[in-house]
């Protein structure tokens, strides 16, 4: 809402209580939020002064100087909101302010005449007449994390992360659900795109700043190379280090090209103006307007904050559904500062998780990094990684052989039903028209999902978790590459792909 249609104190509740609803920074649920700034502005209606310090401090965030906001202190000191106890200037500065705030960060400004530590019998609860004191070396974050888990145990609580990131089972059996948690080194600001100058194989030992993958179990698969990139690994009792490195590539699902370094653009085609587009989703239904980024902002960030989008900002807190369930509510509250998706070269794109919990990444090129048929596996990105996840040239190649293996597939299938493919075993050609209808089935939609990635916050999906598709997710986004769905209209051009037809 703009400043000049901010409301004063002669407005109706609803109004005021809905103006200052769309400044709540996210920590607290909706309708706990929605109680908490009812019950204020009930108390201050009475005290129109004081009314309208509150919606001048909220509203211009705290830019304009505003009197104290009072209401009685109660004999324990604590405000009881929708079932909950808590000091109330506490409440209301992880509403307004600091959504991870704890109760003894707080120190009121020289200015605040009814501050809670002044124990008067009236207490202010003005975000803005507090500032938060935190020691800058400790990490409050996790003093309100269970126990880990043994490491040698998948994580089961898709909530909780104490910084140490829980490696699968290590009884050589690999799993769907592959880890990455966040490198041991800092990454630079600029970090050099190794794995987008080298081949395939080498492109994932070499990134100094891609979090290194857990989770797979084929020790005879060469993922390191020597060099003074030392990648996050576990260690064995006996003091070795367990690489846990990927299954050697499938050639059936991958094959490796050799690149050299510094490679001109894949098209001449000017690039869009928007290198990608951003759709929120609540378990299969969308949620808001599609969100595009435009090709000035090549960071881009997407959390579960209320401010306006815009720019390189997706803000999530803001958008309405009104089929939304309480289990959808909660872990909205945990989407937090949520992930940077960083576009670099011509189109690869990196991630970095800014959230205190998880993400789930669908990458085709994380599949083909673990060694993983397209599609076959879920990655779970940990705090603080940083990672890549989409290479526009390999997924030019991929959609390349993709198209032209469907063509060719399509004109022996015709051949084959004519009879034109001699063979053994075969009647009329009707055994390799068997045989070349899957390839021949290839679509344009199969050929869009190469250029799209897909993230789930918070909840994960999969074999090792209760949901067996994202769509069971209660918050995630699809992301489609533009630079990468331009180029595939390139490639259907020169070898148009027609989309099988229904059988009649």
């Amino acid at each position: 809402m703009s400043i000049t249609n901010t409301p004063t104190s002669n407005d109706a509740c609803l109004s005021i209580v809905h103006s200052l609803m769309c400044h709540r920074q996210g920590g607290e649920s909706e309708t706990f939020a929605k109680r908490a700034i009812e019950s204020l502005v009930k108390k201050l209606k009475e005290k129109k002064d004081e009314l309208d310090s509150l919606i001048t401090a909220i509203t211009t965030n705290g830019a304009h100087p505003s009197k104290c906001v009072t209401i009685q202190r109660t004999l324990d000191g604590r405000l009881q909101v929708a079932g909950r106890k808590g000091f109330p200037h506490v409440i209301y500065a992880r509403l307004w302010r600091w959504p991870d705030l704890h109760k003894n960060e707080l120190k009121h400004v020289k200015y605040c005449q009814f501050a809670f530590d002044l124990k008067c019998d009236s207490v202010c609860v003005n975000p803005y007449h507090y500032e938060r004191v935190v020691s800058p070396g400790i990490d409050l974050s996790g003093l309100t994390l269970g126990t880990s888990a043994p490491s040698g145990l998948m994580v089961k609580d898709e909530t909780e992360y104490d910084g140490q990131p829980l490696l699968p089972n290590m009884d050589g059996h690999s799993i769907q659900t592959i880890q990455h948690p966040p490198s041991s080194r800092t990454a630079p600001s600029e970090p050099f795109a190794a794995s987008s100058l080298l081949p395939p194989s080498d492109a994932s030992s070499s990134a100094a700043t891609s979090s290194f993958p857990v989770g797979s179990a084929n020790p005879t698969s060469p993922w390191t190379r020597n060099g003074s990139f030392t990648p996050n690994m576990s260690h064995h009792p006996n003091g070795h280090l367990q690489h846990h490195p990927p299954m050697a590539h499938p050639s059936h699902y991958w094959s490796v090209h050799n690149e050299i370094a510094f490679q001109p653009p894949i098209s001449n085609h000017p690039a869009p103006d928007y290198w990608c587009s951003i759709a929120y989703f609540e378990m299969d239904v969308q949620v808001g307007e599609t969100f595009k980024v435009p090709s000035t902002c090549p960071i881009v960030t997407v959390d579960g904050y209320v401010d306006p989008s815009g720019g390189d900002r997706f803000c999530l807190g803001q958008l309405s559904n009104v089929h939304r369930t309480e289990a959808i509510e909660r872990a909205r509250l945990h989407i937090g500062k949520g992930v940077q998706l960083e576009c670099k070269g011509e189109g690869d794109v990196w991630v970095r998780c800014l959230s205190d919990h998880a993400v789930f990444v669908q990458s085709y090129y994380l599949d083909r990094e673990a060694g993983r048929a397209p599609g076959d596996a879920v990655h779970k990105i940990y705090p603080s990684a940083y990672i890549k996840v989409f290479d526009l040239r390999q997924c030019h190649r991929q959609m390349q052989q993709q198209a032209a293996t469907a063509q060719a597939a399509a004109a022996a299938q015709a051949a084959a039903v004519a009879g034109n493919i001699p063979g053994p075993g075969s009647v009329g050609g009707i055994a390799p028209a068997i045989s070349l209808s899957a390839a021949a089935g290839i679509g344009v939609d199969d050929l869009r999902r190469l250029c799209i990635l897909r993230m789930s916050f918070v909840k994960g999906w999969g074999p090792d978790y209760p949901r067996q598709s994202i769509k069971e997710t209660p918050c995630w986004i699809e992301i489609h590459l533009h630079r990468a769905l331009q180029l595939l209209d390139e490639v259907l051009h020169t070898m148009p792909i027609a989309d099988p037809q229904p059988l009649d």
